[in-house]
């Protein structure tokens, strides 16, 4: 755990900015990125609940029967892990569309939000066709706010707390 304490102390923007910058910008890099730094909240997350679920009285009983992960521990923690897992997934189309506008991320002609935010700030574009930025934009807004209801009612959905 100490591992992931060292990982989380970095911010995690800077060390993707720094990781694509040492090589060269591309999908594959930026999916390497995520996934390397990506984990360690979730990871702490699960740990904590796994921790604080385990001292409960229904698992202290439940270890008589030895079904203790499956049928106690899992269901409990599936809430904060299924809204962890969708946040981030926010989290990273965010990051991928800053890295992209800040031509660090998706390279051209791969398309991007990020690419075609960056391509609408011309500024004969902002004079002549000032929507241009206003869908893609709108486009992550939206996309970010569908994955956090979507966790939010998964998280309703598998709490065993409202489901009494």
């Amino acid at each position: 755990m100490r591992f992931v304490d060292v990982v989380i102390s970095f911010p995690q923007i800077f060390l993707l900015i720094t990781l694509v910058t040492i090589f060269e910008p591309s999908l594959d890099k930026l999916i390497i990125a995520f996934a390397l730094f990506g984990w360690t909240g979730t990871a702490r997350l699960v740990r904590g609940e796994f921790l604080s679920l385990r001292t409960r009285e229904f698992v202290l009983a439940a270890k008589t029967i030895s079904k203790i992960i499956f049928s106690h521990i899992l269901p409990n923690a599936l809430g904060p892990i299924i809204v962890s897992a969708t946040l981030m997934i926010g989290y990273v189309i965010l990051a991928e569309s800053a890295l992209s506008y800040l031509g660090l991320g998706v390279q051209p002609p791969t398309s991007s939000w990020g690419n075609m935010l960056q391509d609408a700030q011309n500024i004969t574009i902002m004079v002549t066709s000032w929507w241009y930025p206003l869908f893609p934009g709108i486009m992550i807004l939206l996309t970010v706010l569908a994955f956090n209801f979507v966790g939010d009612g998964l998280r309703d959905a598998f709490d065993p707390k409202i489901k009494e």
